[in-house]
Formats: structure tokens, C-alpha cells, sequence
């Protein structure tokens, strides 16, 4: 693909195929990504529909395809390209660009230098200096402009037109007239060029070839350094990995795509991590900044899980895979960050419908300028103004920019997310948590470390600490919930011997029961056990407790209340910071939570949120969200656990913590891989940045074609006597790629804060 004409020309003729749901090519990366239904079409026959519009595809080698009884959609995501940036074929591509380029310098410098000396240097002059630059040029048209004009043949049987065409038809016409005007004078020679011959535009042919090539090259070196993120993330996989294999379980060093999940692999100090797995031997201290943004190395030792591209910094490690080659952590994020590169943000939309339309109205304008000035210009000067602002039109209009303009942006911002921890899904996710304007962050988990601990037990009348600790920890054994792990771990820690429950039953949003020792056991809140006829009018007063942010629940035994045990959550010590930053942000923080409205203000106070959705039920937290939609905000939801992946899913944007569950991050668009709650505005802060990038990039690429384009048609010379050389307008049509790429690379490097 040479611009963004032609990435919408494929996109359509993907997108008409029988089966395919949704086609979306990106032009920066070269790849299209296409959802299909099995059933109805394959990759050969999109491989086919791309080749009918005359460019050339293959299956990318991580391409995904499920069978129609595997995915809920009957679709299968795919990708079809002609390269990545930074592959073997690629690099090829650049080698031979560059090649063209150098070639195409040395035969089009003296073509220039004889145009611009306009006869002043004595040795420059005479008729041997056209036929001199139609030599060098006719090189220059045959070797180095060669795949333009292949380009534009290629098209140009399938009825299309793209930027190749425009550029093959300037120089052509000028490359032509000028060899007309060489061989053949008099065919071309009017008034005043009778006697010394008609004017020859070489140079505008040589030179302008050239510049395309150079902005060609120059574009392929920036846009490959948007790619740099993916490529890091590659790198850090390992070629190899020391395995213990054999009787003797003697060491051998295998290719890492040939471990296989339970082989036991050694990894000495200063070497990274080959696959995901879980320590067996050894403790040391793992450098997981790769993954997590966090440069503080997190210690490790026997049943602590590693992930494949960490590096281990100190001690030597014996490790049992768990996870290899596609499955690893690493991969996915690879897997996931090329999907998102490859994505398109709704704002790209304007750009693709005028990039569809570009290039014909381009043609029709040149051909408007140059029967115009046939009529307008000068007699003796007629013909050539008229090629030489005809031919400027073609050069100068660059759809190249507005194609670039989208996707560059969201390579470098995608990129720069995934070096902090942060996982955007997509380019739409990207653009809608720029406009957030509420946050609604679960509480458990999230806010607080999702850890509770034992705060205090309050007997009843009757029962002792312990009492209460072994039926509450006994009927509570068989529960997930944080707060069943907190009373387990505090009556194992007083040495307390668990009885096994009896008909455990967890009671959403209440709490749970179960029979132990045989009696009846009930822990929860004060509401489940007057629901159940229990009297608690003579319940500890537990307000203070609430107040400073503990949870309380209840203990009945059989058929009394037998007592209550304070829990509190650790709040996480950068919380307050966090929800500052979202506040400069100009967004307001919600918190959302299971917990009475006591301990949710308690928090809300020592962390500093807006607003506060205390005792909501795991059921009732998407009709929350919807509720905050319907008021006309934009609402994005922060959480970690299963019970969140509704709201998530209801949401603008869903962010899950990485240290989540699968399902939570399934739900989000966005995931934030370091247990950092400043992950969060920096995430949103880094997609306005990268929708300021995309405004920027569009408004100049808009621009520059609106201003370029009049201005190489002559409209200014009848009162300024300006006329745009092609040469000039070649220079300023890969200006204006490059400057939208730079303008891109510019993400990579600027601090993330709005």
C-alpha cells in the first residue's frame, strides 16, 4: 500500500465479502483485521479479494481462526498483511528504497544543477545539456520511479487510483513533454522558443522522484520507530531455555518454543525468565518491570509464579512451566498491544471517507488546472505553465498523511501504555477514556489492598472469642470472599481447629451459612439474621468501629446472636494521590461498595473521593453505571473481581487490575497491569495526550491539503506571480508524512499528565 487510498480500497473490498462481519485496514502497520464467519468464507478467499484490487497479502503467522462452535460469535479474528515493520521483509523493502534513493541522487543532482544554473554557467548551455538530462532522467524513470509506475499499473487495471498515480502521472506528463520537446522541438515550440527551443522540465521529473523516494524512506524509518514497543516486548523473550531433562536431570539448552508445560527449567542470576511457571527451588528477587511498569524487583521464592521476559536478579532458580509459547504473559501482551495497534479510533472515520474519495478529485483538479491556464496563460508559455501547475497539483496532494495521521498515534500511545503496565484493548477504548468524566472505583481490592484483617471480636452474653472465631471460621471455610479469609486466618493464627462445614451456602451481598458442629451457623449482616428470626436488639454497638472504616459482621449460633467480628481493608497508601490526580483531571471519583454507608464515608474520607454508592449488591453495580450514564456522563469503572465484570462490561471504558481475576480483565478495556492505584490517571491522561496527537496530526494533514493544493494550481499567480515548482511541491508532500509521524513519535517521549 502506498496511502491511504489504497488501505480504503482494500477495506471495502474485504468488507463486501459474503461473511465478513467487519474489515478494518491500518495503513501505518500494513496489516488488516478481519472478522468472518467461517462458514461462509476463508483466509484464501480474502487473501484473493485483496489480490482482485491488485496488491498482494499472506496470512500473518499469529493469526487466530476458531471453528464456528468455538467463539459465541461465530467469527474468527484474523490478520492479512503485507508486512510488519522491523520483519525480514520489511527490512528487505528499506534496502531496496534506500538503494533507489542513493542511485536516484547521484543521475537527478546534475539534471538540477544544469535546470537551476537557467543557462547563467557558460559550459551549461547549448542542446547538449537536454539530451544530457534526458538520459540521467530516463535512468531515473526507468530504475528508481520503477515501482510507482508498477503501482500505478497495477491500480490502474482494477480501476483505482491511489498516491502512485498521482506522482506517475507529473512526472510522466513532465518526463513526456519533455522528451517531446528534446527530440522533437518543433512540435512543442511557439512564439519566442521558435528560435531557442521549448523550455524542458527534467528536473521536475528527476528530482521529484527522488523526493518521493526519500520521503518514502524517511517515513518507513519513523513510522517502523512507532513499532519500537512491540519490538521491545519481543526482545525480551529469551532464544533459549536451560531444561532439566533425562534420568540424571542433566541441563540442556533447548530453543524456548520447545519447553513444554511441567519441564523443570533452571534460570541462573542475571538471566531472564524463558517461560511462565512457578518456583520450585531457589529464591530471588524478580525484576517484573516489563510487565508491571514497576521497577522495584518483587522477591520470589518456592510456589511464587514467574512470568516469561522478567529478569531474575539475584539468585538461581528452579522452575516448573506452567505456561509456554502463546499462553505466556508476555505473549498475550504482545498479542493484545498489536491488536490495539492495529485498531482504529471512531475520530479516524472522516479521514477514511475523504481518503476513499481523495485521489480521483485530486485528478479532476489537475485536470481542471491545466485546460484552465490553457486558456488563461501566456501564449508562448502556455503549454508548459499548464503542465508545470498541473503537474504540481498531482505532486503536491498527499493522502499519505491523513492515513498516517490516526494510527501512528495510536502505535506510540498504545506503545508508551504497554512500557507503564497499562493495556489498552483498542483504539476506541483509547479515545473514549480521554472524554471520561466520572470514575467509579470498587472498593475491595481497589481502593484497598483487598486483604482484610481481624480487627476485634465482640462476644455476646454467653459465647467467648473463640467461640464465635471457630463456628464463624468453620462456616466460612468453603467461602472466596475477602472478608471469610480474613476470620479463617485469624482463628488459624489463634490455633483454632476448623470444623468441616455442613451445607455451606453463600448468600449474595449478605453473607453465608452453613451447619457446624451440628448447629446452624449464619455470618453476615445484621439484616440476614433478623431476615432468619434472630434477635439482635442486644448486638454490640459497633458505629465506631464502622467509622473508622472497619466491617462488621455477625455471628448466630443456632438461634442467638452469638456475637460480632470487626474487619478492616487496608487502604492502599497511594489512593489519595490517585483520586488528586483525578481531580486535576477534572473527573469525579465514585466509589462503589457491598459495605454499609459507615465504613464506605470512612474510606471515602481517608482517600478523598467525590462521591460515595455504599451497600450496593454485586447484581445492582451495572444498573449503577447505567444509572450515571443516564444523567449524560461518560462514566468509566475501576475493579478487580468477578462480581465486577457487569459493570465493567456496562461501562464507557472498564479498567480491571491486573491483579485481578481473567474474568474482570476479559470485561475491561483497559487493563492496568502494576497494583498501582496511579495507573489509573495516568492512563487517561496518556489517551488525551494521544487524541490531542490524532487532532493535531488531522488538522495538519487536513490543512496542508487545503492550502497546498490552491496554491499549486496557480491560484495566487495572477497577484503575486507565485507558481509552485514541482520540485517544491514534491519536498512539501513528504514533509508532511514525516511531520505527522514525528509529531506521533513526539507520545513517546513527553510526560504523561493533561
Amino acid at each position: 500500500m502506498s496511502c491511504a487510498s489504497c488501505a480504503s480500497t482494500i477495506e471495502k473490498q474485504l468488507s463486501r465479502t459474503p461473511g465478513v462481519s467487519s474489515a478494518s485496514v491500518n495503513f501505518a502497520t500494513k496489516t488488516a483485521t478481519v472478522h468472518f464467519e467461517t462458514a461462509k468464507t476463508d483466509r484464501s478467499t480474502l487473501i484473493k479479494r485483496v489480490e482482485d484490487v491488485g496488491y498482494t497479502a499472506h496470512a500473518s503467522h499469529d493469526a487466530m481462526e476458531m471453528g464456528a462452535g468455538e467463539h459465541a460469535s461465530h467469527h474468527m479474528s484474523h490478520d492479512v498483511h503485507a508486512h510488519a515493520h522491523g520483519s525480514p521483509l520489511a527490512d528487505s523493502e528499506e534496502r531496496t528504497l534506500r538503494r533507489r534513493v542513493v542511485v536516484g541522487v547521484v543521475l537527478a543532482a546534475p539534471v538540477f544543477i544544469i535546470a537551476m544554473s537557467h543557462g547563467a554557467i557558460p559550459w551549461l548551455r547549448g542542446t547538449w545539456t537536454s539530451w544530457f538530462q534526458l538520459v540521467l532522467t530516463t535512468a531515473v524513470m526507468v530504475y528508481c520511479a520503477a515501482p510507482i509506475f508498477r503501482s500505478t499499473w497495477r491500480s490502474a487495471r482494477h480501476f483505482h487510483a491511489n498516491m502512485d498515480t498521482l506522482v506517475a502521472l507529473g512526472t510522466g506528463a513532465a518526463y513526456l513533454y519533455s522528451l517531446v520537446a528534446t527530440i522533437w522541438p518543433g512540435a512543442v515550440s511557439v512564439g519566442a522558443h521558435a528560435e531557442h527551443g521549448p523550455p524542458v522540465y527534467f528536473e521536475a521529473a528527476a528530482v521529484v522522484i527522488v523526493l518521493i523516494l526519500l520521503g518514502k524512506l524517511l517515513e518507513a524509518r519513523a513510522t517502523g520507530k512507532t513499532a519500537q514497543a512491540i519490538k521491545g516486548l519481543i526482545q525480551l523473550q529469551p532464544a533459549t531455555a536451560r531444561v532439566l531433562r533425562g534420568a540424571g536431570q542433566e541441563e540442556q539448552m533447548i530453543p524456548v518454543g520447545n519447553v513444554a508445560v511441567g519441564d523443570r527449567v533452571r534460570i541462573r542470576p542475571g538471566e531472564r525468565v524463558p517461560v511462565d511457571g512457578r518456583i520450585e527451588e531457589g529464591e530471588s528477587s524478580i525484576d517484573e518491570s516489563m510487565l508491571t511498569g514497576e521497577s522495584v524487583p518483587v522477591d520470589k521464592h518456592a510456589g511464587s509464579d514467574v512470568f516469561g521476559g522478567t529478569l531474575n536478579t539475584t539468585g538461581a532458580l528452579t522452575v516448573v512451566a506452567s505456561k509456554v509459547g502463546a499462553d505466556t504473559a508476555l505473549q498475550q501482551i504482545v498479542t493484545l498491544v498489536r491488536e490495539a495497534q492495529g485498531t482504529k479510533a471512531p475520530i479516524a472515520r472522516l479521514a477514511d471517507r475523504v481518503s476513499g474519495i481523495f485521489v480521483p478529485i485530486v485528478l479532476l483538479i489537475a485536470a481542471a488546472t491545466f485546460i484552465t491556464w490553457m486558456f488563461f496563460a501566456p501564449g508562448e508559455n502556455r503549454l508548459p505553465f499548464s503542465l508545470v501547475a498541473a503537474v504540481s497539483v498531482l505532486v503536491i496532494a498527499c493522502p499519505c498523511a491523513l492515513g498516517l495521521a490516526t494510527p501512528t498515534a495510536i502505535m506510540v500511545g498504545t506503545g508508551r501504555g504497554a512500557e507503564r503496565g497499562i493495556l489498552i484493548r483498542s483504539g476506541e477504548a483509547l479515545e473514549r477514556a480521554s472524554s471520561i468524566q466520572a470514575l467509579v472505583i470498587d472498593k475491595t481490592g481497589t481502593l484497598t489492598r483487598g486483604k482484610p484483617a481481624l480487627s476485634a471480636v465482640f462476644p455476646a452474653s454467653g459465647f467467648s472469642e473463640n467461640e464465635i472465631l471457630h463456628a464463624a471460621a468453620s462456616a466460612e471455610s468453603r467461602s472466596e470472599h475477602p472478608l471469610a479469609g480474613a476470620i479463617v486466618d485469624a482463628a488459624r493464627a489463634r490455633a483454632i481447629t476448623l470444623a468441616q462445614p455442613i451445607g455451606f451456602r453463600a448468600l449474595v451481598g449478605m453473607g453465608a451459612s452453613a451447619d457446624v458442629g451440628g448447629k446452624a451457623v449464619l455470618v453476615g449482616k445484621v439484616e440476614l439474621l433478623r431476615q432468619r428470626g434472630i434477635d439482635t436488639s442486644n448486638s454490640p454497638d459497633t458505629a465506631a468501629l464502622e467509622a473508622e472504616g472497619n466491617t462488621v459482621v455477625f455471628v448466630a449460633i443456632g438461634t442467638q446472636l452469638a456475637g460480632a467480628i470487626a474487619v478492616s481493608d487496608v487502604i492502599r497508601p497511594e489512593a489519595r494521590d490517585a483520586v488528586s490526580s483525578l481531580r486535576n483531571l477534572q473527573i469525579r471519583s465514585i466509589m462503589m461498595t457491598g459495605d454499609n454507608r459507615r465504613t464506605a464515608e470512612s474510606v471515602a474520607k481517608q482517600t478523598g473521593v467525590d462521591d460515595v454508592l455504599a451497600e450496593v449488591k454485586p447484581d445492582e453495580k451495572a444498573a449503577k453505571i447505567a444509572s450515571l450514564q443516564s444523567q449524560g456522563l461518560s462514566v468509566g469503572m475501576v475493579g478487580d473481581g468477578v462480581n465486577d465484570a457487569p459493570a465493567l462490561a456496562r461501562a464507557d471504558v472498564g479498567m480491571a487490575m491486573g491483579s485481578g481475576t481473567d474474568v474482570a480483565m476479559e470485561s475491561a478495556s483497559i487493563t492496568l497491569l502494576r497494583s498501582d492505584l496511579r495507573a489509573i490517571p495516568e492512563a487517561i491522561a496518556l489517551s488525551r495526550a494521544t487524541l490531542r496527537t490524532i487532532r493535531q496530526n488531522l488538522f495538519w494533514a487536513f490543512a496542508y491539503n487545503v492550502v497546498g493544493i490552491p496554491i499549486a494550481a496557480g491560484v495566487l499567480y495572477p497577484w503575486t506571480g507565485w507558481l509552485l515548482s514541482p520540485m517544491i511541491a514534491g519536498a512539501a508532500m513528504a514533509f508532511s508524512s514525516i511531520s505527522v509521524v514525528l509529531n506521533s513519535l513526539r507520545l513517546a517521549r513527553m510526560p504523561i499528565h493533561d
